[in-house]
């Protein structure tokens, strides 16, 4: 049988795949309106959102299941088993994303979102397991603050310190000294070795939340703990930008507390609405993505991939599947920037009829 799931929790996972599909799928990079672009550099768009939302819901999805599997007694080494077994197919399965379609293992990229994910959840539920609620909050206090003084105060060599520049941050140093040749970029990689710490932080909050999600309470004194904490979180952040700017590709400590606040609103949002008042229609394709998210990211992840890589004959020669839809047939149709925007969106509505099925009769597709 089925345990029961949060529907809450599965409508924020959905909205956060749909998020992630609309910014990552344009029909083309250069017709983005620029709130589905990331920031540049400093600073954050609602496209910055996305990555931190996956990791805050982990941390609440780990919080919820490891403690029914505690609670019944199951533990020892197939609890421990199946958390690094569920870790280790992530990272796989990102390495082979990266992979798809040149298999080139010379130069493939070995970190990437799966990647980070696997980390952050292998290393936030062995803490859970071990750490109390109060260990945890210090733990993830403890990381947000020796990440801000090692990149302001270890200095990079022929740089200096507290240099958080694209080219002279800390960030980029490590990473093309231990993983050079298979990075996002020669000289950067988002999900790089260092700043994965500070994303570990935002998965122990998001446990933190799914504490609060147990406790037995109120509905209403949950949703305004998660109101105050997320606007608290949020202030925070904003204040500390000045001093060390929030930063998504470094992952900077004031990022973690900006997004994790905006989080816990969202949760406030989606628990309020869903499970307290009972109000699940408008949340139904959040709801479908949410209940197999990582089915609908690994393959639409696929499906990116594969779509740029078929060519189709026309006119003589040959246009990738991607560009001939989005030239021939979106970007005349709608104009460049609505053109490039539906095209994710028409993404979605697959997704969402593929998916569907599996709502209805209550499928959840695991790793």
């Amino acid at each position: 049988m089925a345990e029961e799931r949060l529907a809450s929790l599965d409508a924020f996972r959905g909205l956060t795949i749909a998020g992630m599909i609309l910014v990552n799928n344009p029909g083309s990079w250069e017709f983005i309106y620029p709130p589905l672009r990331h920031a540049d550099w400093h600073g954050w768009t609602p496209t910055d959102l996305v990555f931190p939302f996956f990791l805050f819901i982990v941390g609440i999805s780990l919080s919820l299941s490891l403690s029914k599997r505690k609670s019944r007694g199951s533990g020892g080494l197939q609890l421990y088993g199946n958390i690094f077994r569920r870790a280790l197919v992530l990272f796989m399965v990102g390495l082979l994303l990266n992979l798809i379609p040149t298999f080139n293992f010379h130069s493939v990229r070995i970190p990437g979102v799966l990647q980070r994910i696997a980390v952050c959840y292998l290393v936030a539920a062995l803490l859970f397991l071990k750490a109390s609620t109060k260990t945890r909050i210090l733990i993830a206090s403890g990381v947000l603050a020796t990440y801000w003084l090692i990149l302001t105060f270890i200095p990079v060599p022929g740089v200096g310190a507290g240099i958080l520049t694209l080219e002279g941050n800390l960030c980029a140093h490590i990473d093309t000294r231990l993983l050079a040749g298979h990075l996002y970029t020669p000289g950067f990689d988002p999900e790089g070795i260092l700043s994965t710490f500070p994303a570990l932080a935002t998965t122990l909050i998001g446990t933190l939340c799914g504490d609060w999600l147990r406790r037995s309470q109120r509905s209403a004194l949950k949703i305004t703990g998660f109101l105050v904490s997320g606007m608290g979180l949020v202030v925070i952040g904003q204040a500390l930008h000045a001093y060390f700017p929030i930063n998504k590709q470094l992952w900077t400590s004031t990022y973690v507390l900006l997004t994790a606040g905006v989080a816990f609103i969202v949760m406030a949002i989606c628990y309020g609405f869903i499970d307290r008042l009972g109000f699940k229609k408008w949340a139904l394709p959040f709801l479908v993505f949410g209940g197999n998210a990582i089915t609908v990211f690994i393959g639409s992840s696929l499906l990116a991939r594969i779509m740029l890589s078929i060519e189709i004959p026309f006119n003589g020669s040959t246009q990738p599947l991607k560009a001939l839809l989005y030239e021939r047939i979106l970007s005349p149709g709608f104009g460049d920037y609505l053109g490039s925007l539906l095209f994710p969106v028409i993404l979605l509505f697959i997704w969402f009829l593929l998916m569907f099925p599996l709502y209805r009769r209550n499928i959840h597709i695991k790793i």
